[in-house]
C-alpha cells in the first residue's frame, strides 16, 4: 500500500512525501509515469525497474522518472519513505537546459545533494512557495542534474540581471511574485537569476525580496498598522505567522514589538 502527503506546491512543481508499506520481492504490475520526477529516499530501500533496467534505490541513490516510462517496483526490505518532486514539462525544460531525457535515470546522492534535499524539505515548511521553496528547488535539481547545468554567466550580465530583478520587485511587477515568473520576465534561467543575486549582493534572491517586504512592513507599522493579518496579506505573505517569522529573522523583533517601538509618542498629559 502506498500513501502520499502533499508538502508543497509552486509554479510548475509539487512536492510529496510518499510512504510505501509493501513487502514483496517480486516486481509490481507496470505503472506508467506521467510527470518528470526526482525521487529521493529518506528511509528504507527498494528496487525499481524502468524501461527494462533495474536499480536499487536507497538514501544513497535517487532516481529520475520520465513521462511515458513503464516502471516496476519491488520491496524486499519492507517499507520506505521517499520525497517525490514532480515537475511540469515546461519547467523541466527550463531547469534541465532544454534536455528532456538525461543519459541515465539513477543519481548518486552525495552529501551536497543530501543537504539540498533536507533544505528543500525545510523550505516546504515556511509557507513561501513562490520564492523560498522555488529557490530551494534550484540547488536540488542542479545538483541532481549537474551534467546538464548551464554555464555561469559573465559578471557584467549578472549585474544586469540583478538590477532588472530589483526594479521589478521595487515596482511590484506581477512577475515579481515568484522566482520562476521573474526569471521568465528577465529572459534568463532560474539558475542564472538565483546565482546572480548571490554573486553580486552576497544574499539570496529570497532574502533580498523579503528584505524589501520587511522594509514595507516597517513603514506600515510605523504608521500605526493594527491588523497584522491584513498587513501580511497586503505584502504577499502566506499568513500572519509567516510575516512574523520573516520580520523577526530580519529585524530581530516581532511585528507587534516593532509596532510598539515605532509608534509615535502620544500627547503629553497637561501639567
Amino acid at each position: 500500500m502506498r500513501s502520499a502527503v502533499r508538502l508543497g506546491t509552486g509554479s510548475g512543481f509539487s512536492l510529496d512525501a510518499v510512504t510505501c508499506h509493501d513487502d514483496h520481492r517480486g516486481w509490481s504490475r507496470p505503472e506508467m509515469s506521467s510527470a518528470y520526477r526526482v525521487v529521493l529516499v529518506r528511509r528504507g530501500r527498494f528496487h525499481r525497474k524502468a524501461d527494462g533496467r533495474a536499480a536499487v534505490v536507497d538514501p544513497t541513490m535517487a532516481y529520475l522518472g520520465m513521462p511515458g516510462e513503464e516502471e516496476h517496483f519491488a520491496h524486499p526490505a519492507g517499507g520506505d519513505v521517499c520525497t517525490s518532486l514532480s515537475v511540469s514539462p515546461d519547467l523541466w525544460r527550463t531547469l534541465a537546459g532544454g534536455s528532456t531525457r538525461p543519459s541515465r535515470s539513477t543519481i548518486y546522492v552525495d552529501a551536497r545533494l543530501d543537504l539540498a534535499h533536507r533544505r528543500f524539505l525545510t523550505a516546504a515548511r515556511t509557507g513561501d512557495p513562490a520564492f523560498e521553496l522555488a529557490e530551494a528547488l534550484l540547488p536540488l535539481v542542479s545538483t541532481a542534474l549537474s551534467q546538464l547545468a548551464p554555464l555561469p554567466v559573465p559578471r557584467e550580465r549578472s549585474q544586469v540581471i540583478v538590477e532588472g530583478a530589483q526594479e521589478a520587485i521595487a515596482a511590484g511587477h506581477p512577475a515579481a511574485d515568484g522566482l520562476l515568473p521573474l526569471a521568465e520576465l528577465l529572459a534568463v534561467s532560474p539558475y542564472q537569476l538565483s546565482r546572480a543575486f548571490t554573486r553580486e549582493l552576497g544574499v539570496s534572491l529570497t532574502h533580498y525580496r523579503n528584505r524589501v517586504r520587511v522594509g514595507r512592513a516597517l513603514d506600515q507599522l510605523e504608521g500605526g498598522a493594527a491588523n497584522l493579518a491584513l498587513l501580511a496579506a497586503e505584502l504577499g505573505f502566506a499568513d500572519q505567522a509567516h510575516l512574523t517569522r520573516t520580520v523577526r529573522r530580519h529585524a530581530g523583533r516581532t511585528p507587534a514589538a516593532l509596532r510598539r517601538l515605532l509608534a509615535p509618542p502620544g500627547p503629553r498629559p497637561a501639567s
